[in-house]
């Protein structure tokens, strides 16, 4: 038999592979050698470079996708004919291509077998593969795992190498449990290379699986006794990342704070050595390392941050600022020095150093001192107010970033004392910034304004130009803070700042450009046209007449550059302009009539509304449009408005109004310009005075209710209702349901209808805006006469109507007035009930006295303040404080100024925990005429209360 040949692995053609026959020559076999030859030759894949080279040259991303997909799918054939010879090569360009962003994750497998390959070559390419091309969101990467382990126990330094780099890319928990023993055993070995990836393979590892710490503890204490100095920057490496992980670990490593130090010494002291010099900086890196570990070993521990002072005020003076690897370790020691406990010569030099950024040329440095300024500024801030010009000058960099950042700092660093300056320069930065800050810019300079501002009449200056400079990219909150600012300015300076919105007004483009100070510039007209008009002209202002006066509002209201919010704003103050302006009352009625068939509805319907006012109910006119009252500022209030029940004396932490201030879990009061908050440091001992107490107020535990500081009026939104600013308490529904101004101080009127004799006007009133109030109260002359009140409670604004008892209400109207009872409590609002009266005050018009009511679970007291001066009283605060044998709980007030006459209520719910005869202490402040005034009282008598069985 002659032997046949396979035909797989013949190197003859098909036609010719038959069985040998002798009779052909030797020609005929050295053709048949040469063609196979060939064939063999033809298949060589293309080379790496020339695939580049060949992507490179493409002229069109259709031109670069053809050449990949081709190049794609030649590599494909030669995965599934299982091509070993060119294998690497192969791999090698499908990485090239997976970096441009094509798929290649059909390449995962043969990465794997390249990675089990004993060529050096396959191995460096297979684990460059699984490391591009693997992640632990898929399963293959579990195949690697015993070649992985295979390799890390290899002879060669380089193959272990490789499989330490592989595994810290792409480990996974189960694989660095796994492999965690393998790595710890490598970081103890002799070889200097293996330590060094041994040791950032199980940093890796520990920020996969931090639960694996505890293994590397033991090797990791002789790293930082190593000369090699790649061993110990990847040892404080590893040690920084345990530190941040776990606080047990950091207490463990703060022994090595002198180690560490004395190695930072010898690399600044140390000589010339010119394997790691870098720009005349012996290791840089090594050093910004150690000093980024050092700052976390020193956080909140004096005497860490006691063995690093010096250590860092050398290198922060003999660290060469020339080149930018001393900044890179300047920076460094900056971050060091104000995030440890230093010393105060210390945190200057730090702060001088950043100055000294500041004038550096290279705009990065310039951001990087700008940004770490920011961050410490509250640290110290004197030391960077040397710096403020500078800062100042920041302001007018080119570059985007630093000019953010300056303008950040810039706000952070006004006070008192440089409020005028610092303004001076914002205003300018402000007119010519870009769009993308005047909004950002024009916010934080009223808030700043408001903060430290040091007459009213540059306050009012200030927020004009700040309107100006920054156009239509004002923020609402700039308009809002701006009207309550007005309002509530003594009337001398309402007059100014009228006059002068007016003058702004006659700037060409000024209603176009800026459409938030056309809405203030035409509320303040029409709140205080009469002022403006006839009022004293102590600035000598030029005035127009009323004809111009019209005219303006006329060329405001028909201008089509003019917005819808705007023309609001412009209608509301036109109507209010009919009752302060003695003439020209028929041309604003035509004006207002014409806007009853304008396209928008919101202009529509306020124009037709606005109409009926000038008609049948032209009586009513002139108290729905009567002067606002002044605005308060809206405070953080707590949710609930309870306050604390009762502190030890020992006690150092106080929750005011469910705002937690001093002591762990504490976070900080948003400051809003509180002036009444006082000194807040002790308010214990504020609330029970320095005076003799009588015995057993040491037992006295205090409860705090800052509503009446924190929670004021919120003001609405002044570009949604110019007419609605002062809507305040809770009563919005009903407020919002009649959409009229029901803040004006009364007893038994409405605006100033009386409700209990007039009642053909409520009726009118109620008519108008389509709501008929005849709910079966019974007749109306029935009603009890009304309580006097501030005007903001819904008792007070339907004149004291009360259900009798065989009332029945439709449906619906319980929602709508609520429960009409006189004990009842709504929106806050607390009816005293009839009973014996406590008088705890009564000084200088000002009557407090407290109704107490018992329970079945606790005695309610109603607290009942009436001003009986002439004088309005601000920003009124309450104080309690019961012995420690009971708790108190306060509810919010019903409001914190006190007009002449008003009243304020506010219920106090009692609980006794044993048995004790209770006494109260007050302590009351308020504001007259801007001086704050403080009262206190002891208050006993209350009814005898059975301690709580709970």
């Amino acid at each position: 038999m002659y032997p046949y040949y396979e035909q797989d692995w013949s190197v003859l053609p098909p036609e010719n592979n038959r069985r040998f026959n002798p009779a052909f020559n030797m020609a005929t076999i050295r053709q048949a050698f040469t063609e196979a030859v060939e064939r063999v030759r033809m298949p060589t894949p293309t080379r790496l470079r020339d695939l580049i080279r060949q992507i490179r040259a493409a002229r069109t991303a259709a031109e670069e996708r053809a050449v990949v997909n081709k190049e794609c799918a030649y590599i494909r054939s030669t995965f599934r004919e299982e091509d070993s010879v060119w294998r690497c090569r192969n791999i090698a360009k499908l990485l090239y291509i997976h970096m441009l962003g094509y798929p290649a994750h059909f390449g995962q497998l043969e990465c794997l077998k390249l990675t089990a390959s004993t060529r050096f070559t396959d191995k460096r390419i297979g684990y460059l593969g699984a490391m591009l091309l693997l992640d632990e969101r898929q399963d293959v990467h579990l195949l690697i795992t015993n070649c992985l382990k295979n390799d890390l126990n290899s002879s060669t330094q380089f193959v272990v190498g490789l499989a330490l780099c592989t595994l810290g890319a792409i480990a996974s928990p189960e694989m660095a449990r796994d492999l965690a023993s393998e790595v710890e055993r490598l970081m103890k070995s002799p070889n200097t290379y293996i330590r060094k990836k041994a040791t950032l393979c199980a940093f890796r590892v520990i920020r996969r699986v931090p639960e694996l710490m505890e293994i590397f503890l033991p090797a990791t204490r002789s790293l930082l006794s190593e000369k090699n100095h790649g061993i110990l920057i990847t040892g404080v490496t590893l040690i920084t990342e345990m530190c941040e992980n776990s606080s047990d670990t950091l207490m463990h490593f703060k022994k090595i704070v002198p180690n560490l130090v004395r190695i930072l010494k010898s690399l600044i002291l140390g000589g010339y050595s010119p394997e790691h010099d870098v720009s005349g900086v012996s290791d840089p890196f090594l050093q910004v390392k150690i000093l980024r570990l050092l700052r976390i070993l020193g956080h909140n521990d004096p005497d860490a941050s006691e063995a690093m002072n010096d250590i860092l005020a050398q290198v922060a003076t003999n660290t060469e600022t020339s080149k930018n690897v001393g900044n890179t370790i300047l920076y460094e020691t900056v971050l060091s020095i104000m995030d440890i406990r230093s010393e105060g010569g210390l945190r200057v030099l730090a702060v001088n150093i950043l100055g000294r950024f500041l004038l550096n040329s290279d705009k990065n440095i310039r951001y990087v001192a700008l940004n770490t300024l920011l961050r410490t500024v509250h640290a110290d801030t004197s030391a960077v107010q040397r710096h403020r010009t500078t800062i100042l000058e920041c302001l007018k960099d080119p570059d985007v970033s630093i000019r953010r950042r300056a303008m950040e700092l810039s706000f952070a660093l006004i006070n008192a004392q440089n409020i005028r300056t610092m303004t001076k320069e914002l205003l300018l930065f402000l007119e010519k910034a870009d769009a993308e800050f005047k909004a950002q810019c024009s916010s934080g300079m009223i808030l700043a304004a408001e903060r430290y501002s040091p007459n009213s009449r540059w306050h009012l200056d200030t927020q004009l130009s700040v309107l100006i400079a920054a156009g239509n990219y004002v923020r609402d909150d700039v308009v809002s803070s701006t009207i309550q600012l007005v309002s509530s300015s003594p009337v001398p300076e309402q007059t100014y700042i009228t006059n002068r919105f007016w003058e702004s007004l006659q700037v060409a483009n000024h209603c176009e450009d800026k459409q938030p100070l056309l809405q203030v510039a035409v509320w303040a007209i029409g709140e205080y046209g009469d002022l403006f008009m006839y009022g004293a002209n102590e600035d000598e202002f030029e005035r127009p007449t009323e004809s111009d006066l019209i005219a303006v509002y006329h060329k405001f209201l028909t201008s089509a550059q003019v917005s819808t919010t705007s023309k609001q704003y412009a209608l509301v103050s036109l109507a209010k302009l009919s009752t302060r302006l003695q003439q020209c009352v028929e041309e604003i009625q035509a004006l207002i009539t014409s806007f009853g068939s304008h396209l928008n509805v919101d202009l529509q319907q306020r124009g037709v509304e606005f109409t009926q006012l000038f008609g049948s109910y032209k009586h009513l006119r002139p108290p729905l449009l009567e002067k606002m009252p002044a605005m308060q500022i809206s405070r953080i209030s707590s949710q609930n408005g309870e306050s604390a029940g009762s502190f030890d004396d020992n006690s150092p932490d106080v929750i005011e109004n469910g705002i937690e201030i001093g002591g762990s879990g504490a976070h900080p009061l948003i400051e809003s310009n509180m002036n009444t908050m006082g000194d807040n440091t002790n308010i214990l001992l504020d609330l029970l005075g320095s005076t003799d107490l009588t015995p057993g107020v040491s037992d006295l535990a205090m409860a705090t209710d800052l509503s009446n500081a924190v929670h004021k009026k919120n003001t609405r939104n002044a570009n949604n209702d110019a007419t609605s600013n002062v809507a305040v308490s809770n009563n919005q529904d009903l407020l919002d349901l009649l959409d009229l101004d029901m803040t004006a101080p009364s007893t038994t009127s409405v605006m100033g209808v009386n409700l209990a004799t007039d009642h053909g006007n409520v009726n009118n009133m109620m008519n108008l805006r389509g709501i008929d109030l005849n709910l079966g109260f019974g007749g109306i002359d029935t009603m009890p006469s009304s309580i006097p009140t501030n005007g903001d409670d819904l008792a007070s604004m339907l004149g004291g109507l009360g259900a009798p008892n065989n009332a029945v209400l439709p449906m619906g109207a319980d929602s709508l007035l609520g429960e009409l009872n006189p004990t009842t409590t709504a929106n806050n609002v607390t009816v005293p009930p009839q009973g014996p009266k406590l008088t705890a005050l009564d000084k200088n018009g000002l009557l407090v006295q407290l109704v107490p009511v018992k329970g079945s679970d606790c005695m309610k007291i109603f607290m009942t303040t009436t001003n009986s001066s002439d004088n309005t009283l601000e920003q009124y605060l309450l104080k309690a404080a019961v012995q420690k044998s009971f708790e108190l709980q306060m509810l919010p007030p019903s409001g914190s100024m006190l007009p002449p006459g008003g009243v304020i209520t506010q219920e106090m719910r009692v609980v006794a925990t044993s048995n004790a005869v209770l006494r109260m202490r007050l302590r009351i402040q308020y504001t007259l005429d801007g001086q704050q005034l403080v009262e206190q009282t002891e208050v006993s008598g209350f009814p005898d209360q059975q301690p709580s069985t709970e």
